[in-house]
């Protein structure tokens, strides 16, 4: 005989699905940078991405256009297979984390406090250092995940309120 679910283990249940969505959503994108990166580690791939980018016919008052040339010909081709590692690794921990909290498992939660609490300081860091709306936004989602989950995971184990 299974136990009626109550409404707060539903809201619960419905709040790990929406981290874990919102940590694949972030592990299939690091998969495709990482994918680009792989390309841009090819010599003839990154020159072609510089050339493009050189003769692009774009108003670029800004001059974002060339910053990102002058960026990415001071990377050069060899960093671009470092960084699609790092981008793998960073989609592994994401899929780990996301695949956990969508099987509702005790370990995914503080795995998941963990991993993004940990990145706080630096996202806190960052934002301070060079603002924007988006690293606000995601430093303010990413307190509002690990302070959802501390509070989740330190409820007792066989029944979650």
């Amino acid at each position: 005989m299974t136990k009626p679910v109550s409404e707060i283990e539903r809201r619960h249940s419905l709040g790990l699905r929406v981290i874990a969505i919102y940590k694949a959503i972030k592990s299939v994108s690091l998969i495709f940078v990482a994918f680009v990166a792989f390309g841009l580690h090819k010599e003839q791939n990154f020159e072609h991405l510089v050339h493009a980018l050189e003769h692009l016919s774009l108003q670029d008052s800004s001059g974002m256009r060339w910053r990102l040339v002058g960026l990415l010909q001071q990377w050069g081709p060899s960093k671009f297979m470092a960084a699609g590692i790092v981008a793998l690794a960073y989609a592994a921990i994401f899929a780990t984390e996301g695949t956990g909290l969508w099987l509702r498992k005790h370990w995914a939660e503080w795995f998941t406090v963990i991993a993004t609490g940990s990145l706080i300081p630096v996202e806190a860091y960052e934002m301070f250092h060079k603002f924007s709306w988006l690293k606000l936004g995601a430093l303010i989602g990413n307190i509002v995940i690990v302070i959802y989950l501390i509070r989740l995971a330190m409820q007792p184990h066989g029944r979650k309120l």
